[in-house]
């Protein structure tokens, strides 16, 4: 095991206030350190979920691991093959190549604060996935910058079939 170290000499003091926010109901992102703020680290951001809404389909990230801390509601989290419930308080961390998803619980919605180490920078990507919900670009178009984001789709039977 490689140890990595990060490079960067300021504190990183990001206000709420201040934080870019993208979408709101049902998923509302708000975008808080991306991996240059941090001398490549980690990249962080907030992700609010309405009741029963989807975070993110099911994905691996092949360079990085996903953390995923409940700030208030419930989630359902993917990794791998079993899907885990998480209450307020919980963190759940998933390693690189597993493949994970999230949502709000049903019944229930989720704050959630969520970090990938080391960081990619991934502000833009979801810009990107901004732009597919103002119908500015095709969801095909994340097929594009799969590599780009370190953000590649699977097919989850176990994700898909969880409410049936």
């Amino acid at each position: 095991m490689s140890l990595f170290v990060p490079r960067f000499d300021e504190t990183v003091l990001v206000r709420d206030a201040e934080a870019e926010v993208l979408g709101s109901a049902p998923v509302g992102v708000r975008l808080l350190a991306d991996s240059s703020a941090s001398g490549g680290a980690l990249s962080t951001v907030r992700v609010t979920l309405a009741e029963g809404a989807d975070g993110a389909r099911p994905h691996v990230h092949h360079n990085s691991a996903e953390m995923f801390f409940l700030l208030d509601g419930e989630a359902e989290v993917l990794s791998g093959d079993d899907i885990v419930t998480a209450e307020r308080g919980d963190l759940i961390i998933v390693p690189p190549d597993r493949p994970h998803a999230f949502a709000a619980a049903p019944g229930s919605t989720a704050d959630l604060l969520i970090v990938i180490a080391p960081g990619v920078e991934r502000f833009e990507y979801f810009r990107h996935l901004q732009r597919i919900r103002l119908g500015e670009a095709t969801p095909e178009s994340l097929l594009e910058v799969q590599e780009l984001y370190d953000n590649h789709f699977l097919k989850s039977e176990t994700w898909d079939g969880r409410h049936r």
